[in-house]
């Protein structure tokens, strides 16, 4: 190899002030290392400049860094965690029945708080090996999986992974607003650095337990599980805990109820992962992952109990704490409703309506129009409804369409358009034919607007109004204990759902010859007349009305009360109230329980009952004569979590014990040999009520009651329309409160009404009224036992065979 070649030049010392020369190699001389030693010299140089600035770059990020998280931890509107410590989650309020058997729930959020302690280990280590596995070791914050979600997020260039850490959810849950800004992730990193100081892993956990969504409304692990699984979180199983520690991640898209398959591919991960962690074996994840997802039958196990009774829950609720409170108290409020009786007394009044529709051939068109008969209707609709349709307003509609694909009927309310979901309103419809099918353009159709909904005008944007059918007419009942006035069941209406018009409370309608026992006790209580006393059922004019009697039936002439009240005759109460007074009926009624005004200005018409009450306001009334006289709030709640609700007023005298009782025995009466015998035979117990039908048949009443169980049922349009031919209150309300009464009093010993001591019984002559001939001892064959008030019997013995009483004497009835 030859010598490399050298360079002259010329090197100053600064220090000495002179110069000398030196040799170097030159670049091209390969001995001295040519080109790649100086290119290595140069990389060294970049290499040297990139790291300068790869540091400098860190320092300025690691400043920027530094002053980003000074900047937003210093800001004072940073949220505080305080509020943290006294966690209170809005919870849903459970509704249960008298036995504790869950009949409604009311709240925003589905949700029921369970503390840490009772959360089970086997749901902490699926949610720990889903969401977050180095939870119990990191600060609240895992560094290597925000590094390592960054960097999967920037090559896939979306958001792939979270990377946050579950004290991190727990923050952005409670803690901030939804909004994805730099400024939000910033806050919500040193919120979760701060509330791991300040609360335990248990604590943080806790609160991310109960406070996560897991779809369906249902938030927290205790009311996912109830409403997956049909049951405490407490007692779930490995399956179960997989499947509900893998939901939070999306809901809606792993449901098992609507995406079983995707929910099953979650819960396998979530196996794995437990695997990986060391909670659970292999085996028994695989054996675990193999298997069906097993849910509970019946997710909805409130959705039918008693919504009547969770609207008036929830008034009870508001008036107590406000509507903002109750809206979370969750609470648990126990009632007075009996569950079985509840589901026994819906069924009887459905069933009773769809007899009453098939009869009248209410389930259909009211009528069609064409040309210009529909238009006029048209222009006639928007007239009338200007200001828009108003809550609990029954429309005449006009139909538009049939939109089968939608399953939905769409009906012209003059100017806007509702729709009819028919899917929902088909399992209230009774008939062999779908609700599709009964329907065509042109048709008219009885709506409302639907509930949930409220009162108000649609419009374009926001599509047609839902409207609820009102085809067929209207019911309520309402059940008690008439001894403790305890509301057993509650029924507003057919197909009631919550929010909508509850008849057995607001619905205000003319009781007709329900009315007249307060008639009878009045007349009674006076001292004037008896159970035995003879009327004369004959037309008279009272300021130029006449009243008649039901179907305008022959008069009887002179009849005894009992048998006036068992067949329901109008003169005879109506001449017992001109009688006594109107002031007298009046007053006898408001101390029974009516509350409702009885105004002075509807006169001798109160005796067949002109006056409007609620169907609740006539039950309680009635139970004032089943209870001995005495008067009494009704009650629906017992308790509100662990408080007693507040006591009803102490029930004190409405009316004597011995009046009561003497009514009870004419109501009997109504029930063995009257206008309500129909129920005799089925209920083959003691049982006393009214029958009641108001003008021109658009109410029909029967209150009734055994000494043990009280029930009033009503029947009638919403808007007033007449009930059809034939229908009263024998007819459309007896055989609902019928069927009730023999299914909820089944199995129960029959007991008959107790008799106060001071109650005296004669053998009384049936067609006279007066003492049977030969005494009570030894009756002839037209005599009958009678109940009288201490005084009040006839003195006078009925005529011999053969002889004439005396006519003045009879109608008397008392000796002067």
């Amino acid at each position: 190899m030859g010598r490399p070649a050298i360079e002259d030049y010329e090197d100053r010392d600064p220090r000495k002030g002179r110069s000398r020369r030196r040799a170097r190699a030159k670049p091209s001389d390969p001995a001295a290392g040519g080109p790649g030693r100086v290119g290595r010299l140069g990389l060294g140089r970049v290499l040297r400049w990139a790291l300068g600035l790869a540091v400098a770059g860190a320092v300025a990020a690691a400043a920027a860094l530094t002053g980003l998280f000074l900047y937003y931890g210093s800001d004072p509107k940073l949220p505080n965690l305080r509020a943290l410590a006294d966690y209170r989650p809005k919870q849903v309020t459970r509704i249960v029945d008298r036995d504790g058997r869950v009949i409604g729930e009311m709240g925003i959020e589905k949700r029921t708080f369970i503390p840490f302690a009772e959360i089970p280990k086997v749901l902490v280590n699926a949610v720990i090996a889903a969401e977050d596995a180095d939870y119990f070791n990191h600060a609240g914050l895992d560094y290597r999986g925000m590094v390592r979600a960054f960097i999967e997020n920037v090559l896939r260039g979306r958001t792939a992974q979270g990377g946050s850490t579950i004290t991190q959810q727990v923050v952005k849950m409670l803690v901030l607003t939804p909004e994805r800004t730099l400024r939000r992730k910033v806050q919500e990193i040193i919120l979760a650095r701060q509330l791991s100081q300040k609360l335990s892993k248990e604590e943080v956990l806790a609160l991310y337990l109960n406070q996560i969504p897991y779809g369906h409304g249902r938030y927290g692990c205790e009311e996912a599980a109830r409403y997956y699984f049909g049951k405490s979180v407490r007692r779930i199983d490995l399956s179960e805990a997989a499947l509900l520690a893998g939901l939070p991640q999306s809901p809606a898209r792993l449901s098992p109820r609507k995406h079983p398959e995707a929910a099953k591919t979650r819960q396998r991960y979530v196996l794995g992962r437990m695997a990986e962690a060391g909670f659970i074996d292999g085996a028994t994840a695989e054996k675990i992952a193999a298997e069906p997802i097993r849910l509970s039958q019946d997710p909805f196990p409130a959705a039918s109990g008693a919504p009547e009774v969770i609207d008036t829950v929830a008034r009870f609720l508001i008036d107590k704490h406000g509507a903002a409170r109750a809206a979370e108290l969750g609470t648990t409020v126990v009632t007075t409703i009996d569950a079985r009786l509840q589901e026994l007394a819906r069924q009887s009044l459905e069933r009773g309506l769809e007899d009453a529709d098939a009869r009248q051939g209410f389930r259909g068109p009211s009528g069609h129009l064409a040309g210009k008969a529909l238009e006029k209707r048209r222009a006639a609709l928007a007239a009338a409804h200007k200001g828009g349709v108003k809550e609990s307003e029954i429309v005449e509609g006009i139909v538009e369409r049939v939109d089968v694909d939608e399953g939905k009927l769409i009906v012209d309310l003059g100017g806007t358009l509702g729709a009819v979901d028919l899917a929902l309103e088909n399992r209230y419809a009774a008939g062999p034919k779908p609700l599709a099918q009964r329907f065509s353009r042109g048709d008219l159709v009885r709506v409302r607007l639907a509930p949930e909904r409220g009162a108000g005008r649609g419009d374009a944007a926001a599509g047609p109004r839902p409207l609820a059918l009102e085809l067929g007419a209207q019911a309520a009942m309402v059940v008690m204990n008439p001894q403790t006035r305890e509301i057993l069941a509650l029924v507003g209406g057919y197909g009631f759902r919550q929010g909508g018009f509850d008849r057995s409370r607001r619905a205000r309608r003319q009781p007709g010859s329900a009315w007249k026992p307060f008639v009878y006790a009045a007349a009674i209580e006076s001292g004037r007349f008896t159970a035995a006393s003879i009327v004369n059922d004959a037309p008279e004019v009272y300021d130029l009305w006449k009243p008649s009697n039901y179907e305008k039936e022959a008069f009887r002439g002179p009849v005894r009360l009992r048998t006036a009240l068992a067949h329901s005759i109008n003169t005879v109460a109506i001449k017992l109230t001109a009688e006594v007074g109107l002031p007298a009926v009046r007053d006898l009624a408001m101390r029974a329980g009516i509350t409702s005004p009885l105004p002075e200005e509807v006169g001798l018409s109160l005796a067949l009952g002109s006056a409007v009450v609620t169907p609740l306001e006539l039950a309680n009334a009635y139970a004032t004569f089943a209870a001995g006289g005495e008067r009494a709030e009704p009650v629906l709640v017992r308790r509100v979590g662990d408080e007693a609700a507040p006591a009803a007023p102490p029930p004190v005298p409405g009316i004597r014990a011995d009046v009561a009782y003497v009514v009870v025995s004419l109501m009997k009466s109504v029930v063995e040999e009257g206008t309500a015998r129909a129920a005799a035979a089925r209920l083959r117990r003691p049982a006393a009520g009214k029958t009641g039908t108001s003008n021109d048949q658009r109410d029909a009443w029967f209150a009734g009651f055994t000494p043990e169980l009280l029930a009033v049922v009503w029947v009638g349009f919403d808007d007033m329309k007449k009930l059809g031919k034939g229908e009263a209150g024998g007819k459309t309300a007896l055989p609902i409160w019928t069927d009730f009464m023999a299914k909820a009093l089944a199995g129960r010993p029959a007991r008959d009404f107790v008799q106060p001591a001071d109650v005296v019984v004669h053998r009384i002559d049936k067609a006279t009224g007066l003492l049977a001939a030969g005494g009570s001892a030894t009756a002839n064959t037209d005599g009958i036992d009678e109940v009288f008030l201490p005084g009040t019997a006839p003195t006078a013995v009925a005529p011999a065979a053969g002889e004439e009483a005396n006519p003045d004497k009879l109608l008397l009835d008392r000796d002067d």
